[in-house]
């Protein structure tokens, strides 16, 4: 049965209920009688903390094709996440950039969209919405302990239920989403895999986050950041603050060894205010802080390049984290699992044949290739880098991706080509068309700002507010 065959499958297995799980069920469901979601932990009733999910405390957005991917896995999920207290931030138009090239103008056009909400809500949303079919179950608190399989192919999975009780499933087509923490490697070896290396590229980034009571109605607040400069002197800092759901604002702060973030909250803000521009200290000054600071060290950039490998098992998919993971800073991760979900899908959807899950593992890496080459691109510039250093041309097409950003400060069409590519709607070798390289010879057309492009409304609203901490009148 399955793709030996040349048949449908019938039955899945997902290992994992991450949002990557969750979109795997609805990129398969359409296509079989039923799908199971094999879960380590119990999932949250609502848009609370799930566990093993330690990333969540930090900042997240959803990019433009993320969000259309999502919306065409799950009909109604951004306007259902809109409505539960996400914002819809129109790129650039609500959008105050510090690049290393200078600041981004808020263009009146907007041509995309990011979503951003606490990653509890996104997680909730995507789940109470996939489960509610019922084609789509889950098993939770039970763990993958083995792959099945009959000669080549992989037919199910071996459980163990908190009781410690082990279990067989079969299945048809397993899909491993189960996150950082996957076993697949070690599982692959055992079916006689061989060949399949990591590749790591790490910047040596801290992150911190913490979740502030907003100063002001956040509905049409813009997404503040600055980013790092690996031309700069010291250790790489970056941060940013975007407003989530209920009136509240979500920072992140970066930095590299010799200048990293720490837990304290009293070193918070004042980290803040060592960032090329202190504008985000000028904003949180004015905030009420809501969470202790949540600090992480593992950002590296890690990936399997599970389809180069020689041969593969039928009736096995890997998806979202579990293949590849990137600097959060990018802000990837969500829309990459939800794009590769999308090729999941279409390869479900065209003729079945043998082969089957080889063809679909390697329809999701051309996302994960265009992540992996816009966030390693930049990281192995950071004088800190691990696991891997530029050469020749990665030097070359950094001069001329600044080029263009720096165009990008004063020309409406160079800035959106580069959100194109940042938004994963384009290949970054639309970057080097020609319309695209004579804009960047050009250069800006307009003189660059020289401070926060802040609206005058936002401004005065920020001119009238109290620091935090002072006697109000």
């Amino acid at each position: 049965m399955g793709e030996g065959t040349g048949r449908a499958p019938r039955r899945v297995l997902v290992i994992g209920g991450s949002i990557a799980g969750m979109l795997a069920a609805a990129a398969v469901k359409e296509h079989v009688d039923s799908v199971e979601i094999i879960e380590a932990h119990e999932l949250p009733d609502g848009p609370g903390p799930r566990t093993g999910v330690p990333q969540a405390a930090h900042i997240h957005w959803l990019q433009g094709g993320g969000a259309e991917a999502i919306d065409s896995l799950v009909p109604g999920t951004i306007d259902l996440l809109t409505a539960a207290g996400a914002h819809r931030v129109p790129v650039t138009t609500d959008m105050v950039i510090n690049s290393p090239e200078g600041w981004y103008r808020r263009w009146e056009r907007a041509t995309h969209v990011v979503i951003t909400a606490s990653r509890d809500l996104i997680d909730f949303v995507i789940r109470r919405q996939v489960l509610s079919d019922p084609r789509v179950g889950v098993r939770t608190r039970t763990r993958v302990v083995e792959l099945l399989r009959e000669g080549r192919a992989v037919t199910g999975v071996r459980v163990r239920a908190a009781d410690g009780a082990e279990t067989e499933l079969r299945a048809d087509l397993v899909i491993d989403a189960s996150g950082r923490s996957s076993r697949l490697p070690e599982w692959l070896g055992k079916l006689g895999t061989r060949g399949l290396v990591e590749d790591r590229v790490d910047a040596g980034l801290t992150y911190a986050s913490r979740i502030y009571r907003a100063p002001v109605p956040t509905r049409g607040w813009p997404v503040v950041g600055v980013q790092a400069d690996p031309r700069a002197p010291g250790p790489a800092k970056a941060g940013a603050i975007l407003p989530i759901e209920g009136d509240r604002w979500h920072a992140g702060l970066m930095g590299a060894a010799g200048g990293r973030p720490t837990r304290d909250p009293e070193d918070f803000e004042p980290f803040a205010r060592t960032l090329r521009d202190p504008v985000l200290a000028d904003l949180l000054k004015h905030a009420e802080p809501l969470t202790d600071v949540s600090v992480s060290h593992g950002t590296a950039n890690r990936r399997h390049s599970y389809e180069r490998l020689r041969s593969w098992p039928e009736g096995l998919v890997a998806l979202g984290d579990c293949v590849a993971t990137f600097n959060p800073v990018y802000a990837q991760g969500m829309s990459v699992a939800a794009l590769g979900a999308v090729a999941l899908r279409d390869a479900l959807a065209a003729r079945p044949a043998p082969g089957l899950a080889r063809r679909a593992q390697r329809a999701i890496a051309a996302p994960v290739d265009i992540a992996w080459a816009l966030a390693v691109g930049q990281d192995i510039h950071f004088s800190a880098t691990r696991g891997k250093q530029p050469h020749l041309g990665d030097r070359l097409l950094h001069r001329y991706v600044s080029r263009l950003s720096r165009t990008a400060t004063g020309s409406f069409l160079a800035a959106t080509a580069l959100t194109d590519v940042l938004a994963l709607q384009a290949r970054p070798t639309s970057l080097v068309r020609p319309g695209v390289l004579l804009t960047a010879l050009m250069g800006p057309s307009r003189p660059q700002l020289l401070r926060p492009p802040l609206t005058r409304a936002e401004h005065d609203l920020l001119n009238g507010l109290p620091e935090r901490g002072s006697p109000r009148t």
